[in-house]
């Protein structure tokens, strides 16, 4: 266990270079290039905090999880997750440690759930008192009582990512590192997921480090972001400061009865039409309520929506203002 006022995760300094051959134009052999993937990299996550760790893709997300678990090695800095140096006692962390990864499952493609969780149990040598315990709260939040006796290959990939999760926190890990565990769900998976993640960090206090493109996720379970770029950390605190950072809007996408004009409201701006839908954007850290007041006592509303900015535009108007 960390000592008490000690951090779960703690990054000091960490960069990693990859040695990468490639084909100089002319040349007929390859030349060696240094790619700096992870550079210069600080920070810490409490005990129990739950923390969204996001960025565009090739930011080095994927190089940092993989130096947090032990299966890479920094290139120079240091690592400790619960105490302990993952690239030195890998065996010891991976006791106190679950991954999720969203596109590979750590699931046993040709057996049942119910096999594969007895598999995991094995491996952990999880007393049986304490798994028949977590198998059951993992079965009920998650809704995978119909599913324990299929095969997982015969399961989409909302029930497949349902029972990876599961399957990642029958050993009761302190630390859990969720890589894009939304991906490609239905709505209606997207929340009992990320109902679950809520009891879990509420119960357990599981320390959750979670990357993710899906700002939904990441305003619904977390209080803080971390936001990476090649390699750097550029952001780090409270999402409404991300997106003052950023200067992020969200979009209102209105669909009235009848082709309008493009309407004016106070607090936002018109962007574009399309017959009778107009799209208006607006601060992300407003509230969309009294826009949708607005034109709706003006105009007849048949829908409407709002669009969040994605991480990518997020970042991109970050290093406009810097």
């Amino acid at each position: 266990m960390t000592q008490s006022g000690e951090p779960m995760i703690a990054v000091e300094d960490v960069e990693k270079v990859f040695d990468v051959r490639r084909k100089a134009a002319g040349r007929l052999r390859r030349e060696r290039h240094r790619v700096r993937a992870v550079d210069g990299l600080s920070f810490t996550v409490p005990r129990g905090e739950m923390v969204g760790y996001i960025g565009p893709n090739g930011a080095g997300k994927s190089t940092t999880i993989k130096m947090l678990t032990g299966i890479l090695t920094p290139s120079g800095g240091r690592v400790l997750v619960a105490g302990i140096d993952p690239s030195r006692d890998r065996a010891r962390l991976s006791r106190r440690i679950g991954v999720v990864f969203g596109q590979r499952t750590t699931l046993w493609w040709d057996l049942p759930l119910r096999d594969s969780y007895q598999l995991v149990r094995r491996m952990y040598r999880i007393e049986d008192a304490r798994y028949a315990r977590n198998l059951a709260a993992c079965v009920e939040l998650l809704d995978l009582g119909p599913l324990l006796d299929v095969p997982v290959r015969q399961l989409s990939l909302g029930q497949r990512m349902r029972g990876d999760i599961a399957a990642a926190l029958l050993h009761d890990p302190e630390v859990l590192y969720l890589d894009e565990p939304t991906i490609g769900l239905d709505v209606v998976s997207k929340a009992k997921v990320r109902g679950f993640l809520r009891t879990v960090n509420a119960e357990r206090g599981t320390t959750v480090l979670l990357t993710t493109h899906d700002l939904t996720d990441i305003e619904t379970l977390c209080s803080r972001v971390m936001v990476i770029d090649h390699g750097r950390l550029m952001y780090d605190g409270g999402l409404d400061g991300l997106h003052a950072a950023g200067d992020s809007e969200r979009t209102l996408v209105v669909d009235f009865a009848r082709e309008l004009p493009p309407v004016e409201v106070p607090g936002a701006r018109w962007v574009r039409s399309e017959g009778p839908r107009q799209w208006l954007a607006f601060p992300a850290g407003d509230s969309a309520a009294p826009l949708v007041a607005a034109l709706a006592a003006r105009h007849p509303l048949v829908d409407l929506s709002v669009r969040e900015p994605a991480i990518e535009d997020v970042i991109a108007r970050m290093y406009g203002a810097a």
